[in-house]
């Protein structure tokens, strides 16, 4: 049964200090899925006995068949934190009552631009890690992407069943093994980091690490156990928590606390994590596994967990997912912990404002979004587009970070190129209604406030894949969002009956509406051309292409990679090239940029939109470039925003500018 309603959602939305917009980020496989159902579970929204192996947030028939998730899917969930944690909160709160927004995204390498998309309109992340396999090399990607975003990372460490049942670890290799893991995420943190985000690196006797199995669904931090023995021993909750980890061991004989591993007459101490925490869970494993259920019944009966008449008849793993479940519910601790340790948006956009908006930070939307205001001007990010049940047509998905975004006035539709004053890539349009994404359902509401995440009807004609929204006419646009991997896999796709073209490039046109990474364009042979990230990319991709987009049998070609080519020295010859007459010469020569420059240009600091004197300034202080020569960069390439300069280093040439135009053109030929 669903615990809340669609009015209650609504309620909380006008409180931005109590929303939580966060992402489900991982190496591929490492239970992000199978986690999320466990909160999706404790909203009410599936059955708590499907938990696990439903993977709600797979909407796709292929996403069920592959075991992985493509898209990333939102969802939003209602939750009641305990009056007595609110406490522990160290943002400003209203009231005990959460909206948390949550988007479960892919974790393999070929859709890590639906990670970057997701990452855009959440503020913290929820980073997940198999705590047999560690921190991989996906894990790293996703975390430093989401750093770069000025994101706050807490960390499950996942599947922790396996490393009792199948590798059989005694408690102190556990320990060990989950130190390593909150070591290695802490290195990537602390090698990411960023002064304005402050210190985000994650500590489980500060409740940011949570450990569980999602396939089990059960999960817990230190303050569930911190909460259950404060009161034995007397102690505050904070308190006990820094207890519970590190070397902190507890003797038993004399009922004192110490820091040193052995006793007075040198009998090794149990640590107390492995002796407080873990103690319990193993003995309950052992109980059940081993089929010793006259031991588990007094301890279930100490530990206060009742069990049904039918769920005693119970054996094995069956009976070992209904107990640990109500030891330790995983969406409880969860919750628990997003809410306390992630930021609401009031908190996030006064140091996020500065990564995503391009304009000065002292304009009406720059102070909107920082000031999270619903009452300011319309603001809102579209970071990619989810395709409906109407065929062709698409849901805009984007957040509101300033303003309220309803349905009837008409709204600046800001495509990736705009700039502001001038027209083009400008739609000024209404839009037709406001959405909640849940999952695989939507729920229409009214309007949406600032601070979160929503579906917008009737705009998708006019935005390709992302865009600003705006009500302010001299709103500068959200910055572009930078992807981890570009598209380098190239087939050529035809059809197979020449009457069907005009449906092929239909479906060509909602294809890359539908990916952000996507590419589809027509090649001078006359070929259609379709880029994806890899493989397994375009696979899904040129399926989703034959069998929604286009709707027609298709021919494709093997894949093709294409090659590319750079400038390792200076030349060492100019080149000359006469015009036509024979009375103009150009002088061109190549020489290697910098890597720090290429580094800052696609990190954005260098930009080919900024004031000319004061990225010339930029390059001069930083770069150690000549003053002149960088005031005179004449343009960027390939795509007006790539890593190559055309400098203009003439002196004293007059009527540069009448071929200005026709250089810049064929720079950017040479540079694609």
């Amino acid at each position: 049964m669903v615990n809340f309603t669609i009015d209650q959602i609504r309620d909380l939305m006008d409180k931005p200090t109590n929303i939580r917009n966060m992402s489900v980020i991982a190496h591929v496989d490492h239970g992000k899925s199978t986690l999320t159902d466990s909160l999706v579970s404790k909203a009410g929204i599936i059955a708590n006995a499907k938990a696990g192996d439903m993977r709600f947030t797979d909407t796709r028939d292929d996403e069920k068949e592959r075991g992985i998730t493509i898209k990333s899917t939102a969802i939003s969930m209602y939750f009641e934190l305990e009056k007595e944690d609110v406490a522990s909160i160290k943002q400003k709160t209203n009231g005990n009552e959460f909206l948390i927004n949550l988007i479960d995204s892919p974790g393999h390498v070929d859709f890590s631009s639906e990670v970057t998309a997701a990452l855009r309109v959440t503020d913290g992340a929820l980073v997940v890690v198999d705590c047999v396999e560690g921190v991989c090399v996906q894990t790293e990607t996703v975390l430093r992407q989401s750093l770069g975003e000025r994101i706050k990372p807490v960390v499950v460490i996942n599947k922790v069943d396996r490393a009792l049942l199948e590798l059989q670890m005694d408690k102190e290799s556990l320990y060990q093994s989950f130190q390593r893991t909150v070591e290695s995420v802490n290195v990537i943190i602390s090698t990411y980091h960023d002064d304005a985000l402050g210190d985000v690196q994650v500590y489980p006797d500060q409740g940011t690490v949570a450990f569980g199995s999602g396939l089990h669904g059960w999960c817990f931090t230190l303050r569930q156990f911190a909460a259950r023995y404060s009161k034995k021993f007397g102690v505050d909750k904070e308190k006990m928590m820094a207890k519970l980890w590190g070397d902190n061991y507890f003797n038993p004989a004399t009922k004192k606390w110490t820091t040193k591993g052995v006793d007075e007459s040198g009998k090794p101490l149990d640590r107390a994590f492995n002796m407080f925490v873990l103690d319990p869970i193993f003995k309950i494993f052992d109980a059940i596994i081993n089929h010793k259920k006259e031991a588990l019944f007094p301890m279930l009966q100490k530990l206060d967990i009742k069990l049904l008449q039918d769920e005693k008849d119970l054996e094995g793993k069956a009976l070992l997912k209904v107990v640990m479940r109500k030891f330790l519910p995983a969406g409880d601790s969860l919750l628990e912990m997003i809410v306390i340790n992630l930021p609401s948006p009031a908190t996030a956009q006064r140091y996020r404002v500065e990564t995503l908006y391009e304009g000065p930070m002292d304009d009406e939307s720059a102070i909107g979004i920082r000031d999270c205001d619903p009452k300011g001007p319309l603001v809102l990010y579209v970071s990619k587009m989810v395709p409906t049940s109407d065929k062709g047509r698409f849901y805009a998905f984007g957040r509101v970070f300033s303003g309220t975004v309803k349905s009837g006035p008409k709204i600046r539709i800001q495509g990736p190129n705009y700039l502001p004053g001038k027209k083009e890539d400008l739609f000024v349009k209404s839009i037709q209604r406001t959405v909640l994404m849940m999952g695989r359902y939507i729920e229409p509401i009214e309007d949406c406030p600032a601070g979160n995440i929503v579906g917008l009807v009737g705009i998708d004609q006019f935005l390709l894949k992302s865009g600003t929204l705006t009500s302010s006419e001299t709103a500068h646009n959200m910055k572009v969002m930078r992807f981890s991997v570009s598209p380098v896999v190239q087939v050529a796709v035809e059809v197979k009956n020449a009457a069907d073209l005009p449906k092929l490039v239909e479906g060509l046109k909602r294809l890359s509406k539908s990916d952000p990474c996507v590419q589809a364009w027509i090649a001078e042979t006359g070929e259609h051309i379709v880029a994806g990230a890899g493989e397994l990319h375009l696979e899904i991709c040129l399926k989703d292409l034959q069998d929604d987009h286009a709707g027609v049998p298709l021919k494709i070609s093997d894949p093709v990679v294409p090659y590319r080519e750079t400038v390792k020295a200076e030349s060492s010859m100019v080149a000359l090239s006469k015009s036509q007459n024979k009375h103009n010469r150009l002088y061109v020569k190549a020489m290697p940029l910098d890597d720090e420059v290429t580094k800052a240009i696609e990190d954005g600091k260098v930009n080919p939109r900024d004031d000319f004197k004061a990225r010339a300034r930029v390059l001069a202080d930083e770069y150690g470039w000549d003053v002149t020569d960088a005031r005179k960069i004449w343009c960027f390439g390939p795509d007006t925003t790539g890593p190559n300069l055309l400098v203009d280093a003439t002196k004293g040439v007059q009527y540069l500018n009448e071929i200005k135009d026709s250089c810049i053109a064929a720079f950017q030929w040479a540079t694609k």
